[in-house]
């Protein structure tokens, strides 16, 4: 009986660490086709940079949209990863933002949609590359979701909280806690804006959290979303 368990015991612990072979060679694959995808997105867009007119603007919003897909499947890969793959330090928020808002200048044109933004004077200690990823997820949502001639507002509150608003179509009582989950997507049949993965926000709060912040929303349906990244005391 004792050598049957034993046996047993033996062969779950290789499938354990079968299972956690093929999950590392998964990781490291996807992470591969990751950095080689962004080879020809990176050729594309210095191709488009040269098409000032407005189906090229168009064309580069969807390429946009394209590198945060493929951005948002490292930084999901790297969810489990821990601090190792972090560089703390202290981030000028405003440059941040500033990074993230050349990337949609050419949807706020051909949209027609005002940004109401001023420097908001934060720093942050964090790590500047997950940073960028949250501000960038949580404007692209405002954009995805704000129709034509609407607004999106950058600002600031006390106590060090970044605050992105938009003019959009909000988010229904019943979805706003919980779309901070997983793969959750909240029903936008009503509007133009196609389905997101029901991933950007989740990996967004698990980055705030994990750098000791922590995120808030405030919607009313027809009106808009506020977003507040709240930073923590340096």
């Amino acid at each position: 009986c004792m050598a049957a368990i034993e046996t047993l015991r033996r062969a779950a612990s290789e499938r354990e660490t079968a299972n956690t072979a093929r999950h590392r060679e998964m990781v490291d694959y996807y992470t591969a086709w990751v950095h080689q995808i962004k080879t020809p997105i990176a050729a594309m867009r210095l191709t488009l940079q040269l098409d000032d007119t407005p189906n090229g603007r168009k064309l580069m919003s969807q390429l946009l949209r394209i590198e945060q897909y493929v951005d948002m499947v490292l930084m999901y890969l790297r969810l489990d990863e821990g601090a190792s793959d972090y560089v703390i330090r202290s981030c000028d928020v405003d440059e941040v933002i500033r990074q993230s808002l050349r990337k949609f200048a050419g949807e706020f044109i051909d949209r027609r949609l005002t940004l109401h933004y001023a420097p908001v004077g934060l720093t942050a200690v964090t790590d500047e590359k997950w940073l960028g990823f949250v501000v960038e997820q949580v404007l692209s949502n405002a954009l995805k979701y704000t129709p034509e001639g609407g607004s999106i507002t950058i600002d600031a509150e006390e106590p060090a909280t970044l605050c992105i608003r938009d003019t959009g179509i909000g988010i229904a009582p019943e979805d706003q806690a919980r779309v901070f989950e997983r793969f959750y997507r909240v029903d936008k049949s009503h509007s133009k804006a196609s389905g997101g993965t029901g991933l950007g926000l989740s990996i967004v709060k698990h980055a705030v959290q994990y750098h000791h912040g922590r995120i808030e929303l405030e919607s009313t349906p027809g009106t808009g979303t506020t977003i507040r990244v709240v930073f923590p005391n340096p």
